[in-house]
This record gives structure tokens, sequence and C-alpha cells, in this order.
């Protein structure tokens, strides 16, 4: 049951040349859904401009996740190996706790837009949408900041 995918072929596309182009595509669609996940928060703010209806502290899961997203993507794959990062504060120790707090603050604004969601949207029977945009605006951020840490070569960089 392991290699129970190993003698499938995926097509290949030799028309795309993918090599060149991506860091542009990665930064592309990763600014697609950083811009689509605050798109749908700003929706949500200003059709439900109550604070019964949203709540401006919701909106803090959304700014810890862009500072997370900026903490995350300001260390490169290099430092965090320790291939090109030797001096500075804690060197490569440094940029692995300074991810380490990245990775944490956003994983903890995704956890707490779902806390606002189910908490102050589904349980309460009102309407979902506000909770909806708050989960959306974060899951979209981390997706985005996933795409653009992973997604990229750094070879142009180096």
């Amino acid at each position: 049951m392991a290699g129970f995918l190993d003698n499938v072929r995926w097509p290949e596309w030799e028309c795309i040349d993918w090599s060149e182009r991506r860091n542009a595509v990665a930064s592309v669609v990763a600014g697609v859904l950083f811009s689509a996940g605050w798109w749908v928060m700003i929706d949500a703010a200003v059709v439900y401009a109550k604070p019964e209806q949203l709540n401006p502290a919701f909106h803090t899961c959304g700014v810890f996740s862009t500072l997370a997203f900026f903490m995350i993507n300001a260390v490169s794959n290099a430092q965090v190996r320790g291939d090109s990062y030797e001096s500075g504060c804690l060197g490569r120790t440094g940029a692995r706790v300074w991810l380490f707090i990245g990775f944490m603050l956003m994983f903890g604004s995704l956890i707490a837009s779902m806390w606002i969601l189910f908490g102050a949207y589904v349980t309460q029977n009102t309407d979902v949408y506000p909770g909806l945009a708050v989960f959306f605006q974060n899951a979209l951020i981390f997706l985005s900041t996933l795409i653009y840490k992973f997604g990229r070569t750094e070879e142009l960089w180096t």
C-alpha cells in the first residue's frame, strides 16, 4: 500500500518552463491570496458596521496574521539552515527562534479565528458571515505565507 502511486505518470507540461518563473508565480499567487484575505475582512467590516454585528476586537487576528506573515518571510531558508548567516544577534539560533515565534503567531491567530467563528457566531445563532470573514481572512493569509515561504527558490537571491 505504501507505493500505490509509484507507477502513476503525471502529465508533463513542456510548454511551460516553471524554473524561470517559479518565484514570480509564487509571489503573485501569495499576493492575491493575501489581498483576498484582507478584502473579505474589509467587506465584512463595511457590511456589518455595528459593534453588535462585528466586534472591532475581532480584527486583531488579522493584524497578528499579517505581522506573522512578515516575520516568517523576513527569514530566508538559508539563514535557518545556517548557510549564509553567521553573525548578527544570535546567528542561526536567532533566525530559528524568530521563525518559531512567527509560526506561533500565525497558528495562534488561525486558531483564534476558528474560536471567534464558532464561539461568537455559530453557537449564538446569529448571522455567521462576519465569523466566516474572520476565519477566511486568517486562512488565506496563512496559505499565502506558506506559498511565499516554500514556493519560491532562493538561487536567485544568493
